[in-house]
């Protein structure tokens, strides 16, 4: 691993722009599969990660590609529910284009994913979340073969926190006609000090400690008109 020499003993002053957050920024690009559409990403950062992500994309048959400083990607022409193993093999966080897949095309094909500094990082919370929700994964001969004709809404319990697990399986419910999906113990987002200065902007005061999500939808078929919503029952945070 390679290291940062610093010296002190000068007064920092100036400024610096800063970028997206690599976390936040490769489950929206798994998530763009979902639009079957256009999307551009700004202050997107120029990481090796991301530069794997969009060689991902490119390979199931997306467009994707910087102009200047601008991320875009057009997963309209999408046509395979593939991933080359040498992709997967490039970065850990590929496994979050699972469930992503899975919602698109009903089926995926994925080795085990690599490229991680600090050793292995088992999949086994990604694929028993997906089983618990109806999908059948065949994981013999090193390749995981994922079907899912329709899927289940139903609680699910993580062994332990996993934002990665957590991501894939709301990427997974998304799309196949979910109505609701409730997942325990998932990675607590109101630890920070500005997660909890949300919290109290929105009147939620003292000490909470997140204990899951919960994605919902409509299923497959028309949309229902939207009943007339209670005032002070439903927050938006921009």
């Amino acid at each position: 691993m390679s290291r940062l020499l610093i010296r002190g003993g000068n007064r920092l002053q100036g400024e610096v722009t800063i970028q997206g957050a690599k976390n936040s920024v490769l489950p929206i690009l798994a998530a763009t599969i979902l639009t079957g559409g256009s999307v551009e990403l700004r202050r997107c950062p120029r990481l090796r990660d991301v530069e794997a992500s969009i060689r991902i994309l490119q390979a199931l048959g997306c467009k994707a590609g910087w102009r200047g400083d601008v991320l875009e990607v057009d997963t309209a022409g999408m046509t395979g529910c593939d991933v080359p193993d040498a992709l997967m093999r490039e970065m850990r966080s590929s496994v979050i284009f699972l469930g992503a897949i899975l919602a698109r095309c009903g089926e995926a094909s994925l080795t085990s994913p690599g490229g991680c500094e600090l050793g292995p990082r088992p999949i086994d919370l990604h694929l028993s979340g997906l089983r618990a929700l109806g999908a059948e994964i065949d994981d013999t001969g090193g390749t995981l073969h994922c079907k899912a004709a329709k899927l289940t809404g139903r609680e699910i319990v993580l062994g332990f926190p996993s934002v990665g697990a957590t991501e894939n399986l709301m990427l997974a419910a998304q799309d196949l006609g979910i109505g609701s999906c409730w997942i325990h113990r998932a990675k607590e987002e109101f630890e920070s000090d500005w997660g909890r200065n949300l919290l109290r902007s929105l009147g939620v005061n003292g000490d909470y400690e997140g204990i899951g999500h919960c994605a919902l939808g409509y299923a497959d078929g028309d949309y229902p008109a939207a009943p007339a919503r209670n005032e002070g029952r439903v927050f938006y945070v921009k």
